[in-house]
């Protein structure tokens, strides 16, 4: 009497396949990948891999566009509102002062 049996899993020419098939689900439910996005409900966010240069560049011109824009809110209030517009004026231009040096660090011109 026939009875037919599969070859051994050494034999089958498919179980490196299979095997490895298997490890990658394995491997998909318990040893997932971190997650790099960001935090659930951030909107903003700096990719990442972008340079210091680069970095301190856009910040020193953040800071100039902040400074122009509370320097006109400034000149429109009065009293003790537009002492603390220019306050405020005073902290961004010392930022941007900041990160001007930083950047002049990193690449001196």
């Amino acid at each position: 009497m026939f009875k037919p049996t599969p070859n051994p899993p050494d034999t089958d020419p498919d179980s490196t396949a299979f095997d490895k098939a298997a490890k990658r689900a394995l491997d998909f439910y318990l040893n997932p990948e971190p997650d790099t996005g960001p935090p659930p409900g951030q909107l903003f966010t700096v990719v990442n891999g972008i340079g210091t240069e680069c970095l301190l560049a856009n910040l020193s011109e953040t800071l100039a566009s902040a400074d122009a824009m509370i320097s006109d809110l400034a000149f429109e209030l009065e009293g003790s509102r537009r002492h603390v517009a220019l306050g405020i004026q005073q902290l961004i231009e010392l930022s941007g002062l900041l990160a001007n040096r930083a950047l002049d660090e990193v690449n001196p011109r």
